[in-house]
């Protein structure tokens, strides 16, 4: 793993050092003296993680901090504060400005990989996620997403600990903020946290019945637990099993005793970050929804179509399957619109979605691809038995009337279906669908209310 890292202190024997340990791990290290020349740095350079020295003439490390994290093109990397002093007022202070963590003079070696390392993964894990939303939100014309600034109370966090009292500390400080669950069997805890949605898990390293790095490494390795936040508690004494429980992933740790300052800026900053994540996640499924979706209906759109029947003609044509196509109008539908008002005409298109869903197979492809114009797709399917599906959706549209806003009777809707199967190894998709739009026409000038195979 590599990573560009910016290192800034105002003595220079402490930036050489850093400089030598970072590059001997092969990360791409750039150098500042102080805050000014760092934050020119970060604009000109983009780092990946910023080890900031909290002790500097001028502009001190902490308001260093404050105006990375302040700044919507920087706001997103990460600082670590590198600090001579440990107090936990002067961590609560870091963190409070946005610091993601701290490290203390003279600077454990393991410590600073593990750190970075940690870091730089979940810098990675953002940057990817934050790609990906940009990307669909340009395609969308979406606006793009912000960064978290909902409120971070009323929070799902588990804490483990086989004796009482760590759960007693958390909770006289976090109870009136966070809903906490307290569970003393670690095996119950691996239950809980893939029944529950969980915001944080914080462990006890140290429990008397149970190995903690152990249970740390399961919640990592299971599916639905991997990705939640785990803050462990360490006897300071113990930096074997804090190294190890940083090399497995965890996030961060705190040693007894527990201030209970720190602590609270600790769970927070865990917590900004796991829902800004979470709201990432979901902003870039909701834009790959839209992307392939109708809004309106939930049906697929008239890009998604096109894209996979030139996948599943060609699949038929060169297996040499069966391919229908049907080619659906609802007849009249601009009298609904002019009689009832498109509130009407939404209702019901949304009904009619439905109604095709629940009419068809899983592998089948039910299309909007005009206002009420749709398009359904029947892989390995015959012309005859894609002549019963369509039958079957008519009957299921006109069987019953469309309840729609502020009218107190139904509506009785109907529609016109076109049908053409896929004609030999040389058909495309466009000679295909050609077919299909003519025998909707046939169907329409014919009466409506009809399926009409395509005849040559």
């Amino acid at each position: 793993m590599t990573a560009r890292i910016l290192v800034v202190d105002d003595l220079l024997a402490n930036v050489r050092l850093l400089e030598a340990k970072l590059t001997a791990e092969y990360f791409d290290v750039s150098t500042a003296m102080n805050g000014v020349d760092a934050l020119e740095t970060i604009q000109r350079t983009n780092p990946d993680i910023v080890l900031l020295d909290v002790m500097m003439p001028g502009m001190d490390g902490i308001e260093v901090c404050h105006r990375i994290k302040s700044n919507p093109a920087t706001q997103h990397i990460p600082v670590i504060m590198v600090t001579a002093l440990d107090q936990p007022e002067d961590r609560v202070r870091g963190l409070e400005a946005g610091a993601d963590d701290f490290l203390t003079k003279p600077v454990n070696d393991l410590a600073l990989f593990c750190r970075v390392k940690s870091l730089v993964r979940l810098k990675m894990l953002t940057d990817e996620l934050r790609l990906r939303a940009s990307e669909n939100d340009k395609k969308l014309d979406m606006p793009v997403v912000g960064e978290f600034t909902e409120s971070l109370t009323d929070c799902n966090i588990l804490v483990v600990d086989d004796h009482g009292t760590l759960f007693e500390r958390i909770s006289s400080g976090t109870s009136n903020l966070h809903r906490l669950t307290k569970i003393t069997d670690p095996q119950q805890a691996i239950f809980a946290a893939t029944e529950t949605q969980y915001d944080l898990a914080i462990v006890d390293l140290d429990m008397q019945t149970f190995d903690g790095l152990r249970l740390c490494s399961q919640l990592r390795s299971l599916e639905r637990t991997r990705q939640i936040p785990i803050l462990v508690i360490v006897d300071p004494d113990d930096s074997r099993k804090m190294l190890r429980a940083l090399e497995m992933g965890v996030n961060d740790y705190l040693t007894r005793p527990i201030d209970q300052q720190e602590l609270a800026a600790r769970i927070n900053t865990q917590l900004r970050r796991w829902r800004y994540t979470q709201k990432l996640r979901s902003h870039v499924s909701q834009t790959m929804e839209l992307a392939v979706t109708d809004p309106l209906t939930g049906l697929f759109n008239r890009r998604h179509m096109e894209t996979q029947i030139s996948i599943l003609v060609d699949n038929a044509s060169n297996r040499g399957k069966s391919l229908s196509v049907l080619a659906l109008d609802v007849d009249f539908f601009k009298s609904v619109n002019d009689t009832h008002g498109h509130d009407a005409g939404d209702a019901v298109l949304k009904e009619l979605a439905l109604r095709f869903k629940q009419n068809i197979r899983n592998v089948d492809l039910p299309c909007r691809v005009g206002g009420e114009e749709f398009m359904i797709i029947l892989p390995e399917t015959h012309q005859k038995i894609a002549t019963k599906i369509a039958e079957r959706l008519r009957r299921a549209v006109c069987s019953k009337p469309f309840v729609v806003p502020n009218q107190n009777k139904g509506l009785e809707i109907t529609i016109s279906i076109g049908l053409a199967a896929l004609d030999g190894t040389n058909d495309t998709q466009e000679q295909l669908f050609k077919r299909a739009d003519q025998a909707l026409y046939d169907a329409k000038t014919q009466g409506r209310n009809k399926v009409i195979a395509y005849a040559a």
